[in-house]
């Protein structure tokens, strides 16, 4: 009698899949950290704008979530490649979603904030 799950994942593809995950994660970093060195090249270009600081603020944060919600989606995929069957598959896609709906709503919160604190600040030239 045939005792393996119809629905387990080869244990080979798991590896492979596990593997890809972990070079789309090296190349994804390393392009992040070019347009986080762009983007502060840009910035520092511009002479005497009262905005660059408030700005540059704002830019760091949305930056410092983009890197946390990447890691959490490759902490994802990594988990998903290693999964035996589909319904860790479902439990981990489930988890993630939930996990990352609260933080997209506090980084929502905290990016309005700043921008709204910034806005304050702003005194135009005039």
């Amino acid at each position: 009698m045939n005792n393996q799950n119809p629905f387990e994942i080869p244990q080979q593809m798991r590896e492979l899949a596990e593997r890809n995950v972990e070079q789309a994660r090296n190349s994804y970093t390393q392009f992040l950290d070019a347009m986080v060195k762009a983007s502060s090249m840009w910035t520092g270009a511009i002479p005497g704008n009262e905005m660059t600081g408030g700005f540059k603020t704002v830019q760091d944060r949305a930056m410092r979530f983009t890197k946390q919600n990447a890691d959490s989606c490759f902490n994802m995929a990594t988990e998903i490649a290693a999964a035996k069957d589909i319904q860790d598959l479902f439990q981990i896609q489930s988890r993630y979603a939930q996990q990352m709906m609260q933080a997209y709503s506090l980084q929502a919160q905290e990016l309005g904030r700043l921008m709204t604190d910034n806005a304050k600040n702003f005194t135009p030239k005039g």
